[in-house]
C-alpha cells in the first residue's frame, strides 16, 4: 500500500466504502512486485494497478464482492491457455492478490480507516513500515513510523496482539529486525497462533518505505548535469560536489537536491562519519582527474557502497589502477570499482551517457540482470538472483511460489 500518494487521502474521505486489493505473492513475469496494492470503490472507481491491466477486471469484481459480503478473500491469477476469456496475465508470470475491505476494527478481517488514515499522513518520502495479517481470517495490521529504529522488545505487544502467539511474535519481531532496517519487503510465515482467526497459521505482509538512498555526483561537468535528473526519476536523493565553485554553482546543476562545494574525498569522508553514506549509496566519479579520482577513491573503497564507478577510458583507468595498488589499495577492493563507468551502449552525447550509467546501476543491483537485449534470454524476463543486493534503492523482492498440490513456500530473492 505505500505505492499510494497524496490522493489517498481524498479517497479515504469521501463516502464510498473501499476494498484494498495487494499483490501477495508474484513469480515468473509480473508487471508488479509484492506489495503493490490498488483500492477499489463501491461505485467500481479504481486506484493503482497491480498488473498494467491484465488482471484489473477481474480483480475489480472480486473487490466488489469482498465489500458485500464484508470478508477478506485471496484470488490467484495465472497464465491460461486452455481459456482465452480468463483473467491472467498474458506474459505468464503468476500473481496471489490479496482483497479486504477497509474500515471495521483490527480482527474482523477488515483494514481499520484508522490506520489508513495514519498511513496517508506520512508523506511520500517519509520513511514507515505497513505490516498486516494476510492469512485465512487475517486478522490487523501495524505501522511502524521509522523502520531503521526497529527495536523488537518495543514491539512485542503489538505484534502479540497482532499474530495471537508470544511464539509468532516472537518469530515475527526475530525477522523484522531484519527486514525493517534494510527496507526489505515481504512475506513472512510464523508459528500457529491462538486467537479469533481460524484457518492456517499467521502470515504478515511487510512493506517498508525507507529515507531515499543518496546518489552522489562528483564532477560538475556535462555528463553530471546530465546524469542528475536520471536519478532523480529513480527515486534517489541526488547530490553533485565539486571543488570548484565557479563550476558547482552553475544553474544547469539545479536538479540536485543539494550542491556541495568541497573537495570530494573530503566530503565524502565527512558524510561517511556523520551516518549519512549506507549501503544503499551510489557514488559517480566523473572529475576525470587524478588529484580528485585517487583520494575519493581510496576513501570509497573503504566504505560499504551499492555501487562505485568511476569515468575514464581503458588507459586512464589502467593507469588509475597502477596507482591506487601502488598506495597500498587491495586488488580484491578494487573488483568493486566499475570503471570505466556504465554499459556499452555507444554512448556519445552527455544525456547517453547519463542513460548507460543509469542502467549500469540498475543493473549492479541483481546478479542476475545480463545488460543484454531481452530478445536474446530464454525464461523468464524477472529472475531472481540468489543473495540479490538488500541495498539497492528498490526493496528486495520476497518470492512465493507455490509447486503443484504444495503450500505457498517462502523465498528470498
Amino acid at each position: 500500500m505505500l505505492n499510494f500518494g497524496p490522493e489517498l487521502h481524498a479517497w479515504l474521505d469521501s463516502d464510498r466504502q473501499l476494498a484494498v486489493a495487494t499483490v501477495v505473492a508474484a513469480s515468473g513475469s509480473v508487471p508488479r512486485p509484492v506489495g503493490t496494492s490498488m483500492l477499489v470503490a463501491s461505485d467500481g472507481a479504481v486506484l493503482g494497478s497491480l498488473s498494467g491491466g491484465c488482471v484489473e477486471g477481474a480483480v475489480v469484481e472480486s473487490a466488489l464482492d469482498a465489500l458485500a459480503t464484508a470478508l477478506p478473500r485471496r484470488e490467484y491469477f495465472g497464465f491460461s491457455r486452455e481459456d482465452a476469456f480468463a483473467a491472467g496475465l498474458t506474459c505468464g508470470g503468476e500473481l496471489e492478490v490479496h482483497i479486504a475491505p477497509a474500515g471495521g476494527n483490527r480482527y474482523d478481517g477488515g483494514l481499520p480507516l484508522a490506520l489508513l488514515s495514519r498511513l496517508a499522513s506520512f508523506g511520500p518520502q517519509e520513511p514507515v513500515a505497513l505490516v498486516r495479517r494476510i492469512d485465512e481470517g487475517g486478522c490487523g495490521a501495524l505501522l511502524v513510523p521509522d523502520p531503521q529504529q526497529f527495536h523488537a522488545a518495543d514491539w512485542l505487544p503489538e505484534l502479540r496482539r497482532l499474530a495471537g502467539s508470544g511464539a509468532a511474535a516472537r518469530s515475527a519481531a526475530a525477522q523484522l529486525s531484519v527486514l525493517l532496517p534494510s527496507g526489505g519487503s515481504g512475506v513472512l510465515r510464523l508459528p500457529p497462533g491462538v486467537d479469533g482467526c481460524t484457518g492456517e497459521p499467521p502470515a504478515l505482509l511487510v512493506e517498508t518505505r525507507l529515507p531515499a538512498p543518496r546518489l552522489l555526483v562528483f564532477g560538475a561537468s556535462d555528463f553530471g548535469a546530465a546524469l542528475l535528473p536520471q536519478a532523480k526519476l529513480l527515486g534517489y536523493h541526488v547530490t553533485l560536489c565539486d571543488a570548484r565553485p565557479a563550476f558547482a554553482r552553475q544553474p544547469r546543476f539545479a536538479a540536485a537536491d543539494e550542491v556541495a562545494v568541497d573537495w570530494p574525498h573530503r566530503y565524502l569522508a565527512t558524510e561517511a562519519a556523520a551516518g549519512r553514506v549506507d549501503s544503499r549509496t551510489v557514488i559517480c566519479i566523473l572529475t576525470h582527474d587524478p588529484k580528485f579520482d585517487l583520494p575519493l577513491l581510496r576513501t570509497a573503497l573503504d566504505l560499504e557502497l551499492a555501487y562505485l564507478g568511476a569515468m575514464g577510458s581503458q588507459r586512464s583507468h589502467r593507469q588509475r589502477v597502477r596507482d591506487l595498488l601502488a598506495e597500498g589499495v587491495r586488488p580484491e577492493d578494487l573488483k568493486r570499482l566499475h570503471s570505466p563507468i556504465g554499459l556499452d551502449l555507444q554512448a556519445a552525447t552527455p544525456a547517453e551517457v547519463g542513460v548507460s550509467i543509469i542502467a549500469q546501476v540498475i543493473a549492479s543491483r541483481n546478479s542476475a540482470a545480463t545488460g543484454q537485449p531481452l530478445s536474446v534470454r530464454s525464461g523468464p524476463i524477472h529472475t531472481p538472483a540468489a543473495g540479490a543486493a538488500a541495498n539497492s534503492s528498490r526493496t528486495p523482492a520476497v518470492v512465493l511460489s507455490r509447486p503443484a498440490g504444495e503450500n505457498l513456500a517462502l523465498t528470498r530473492a
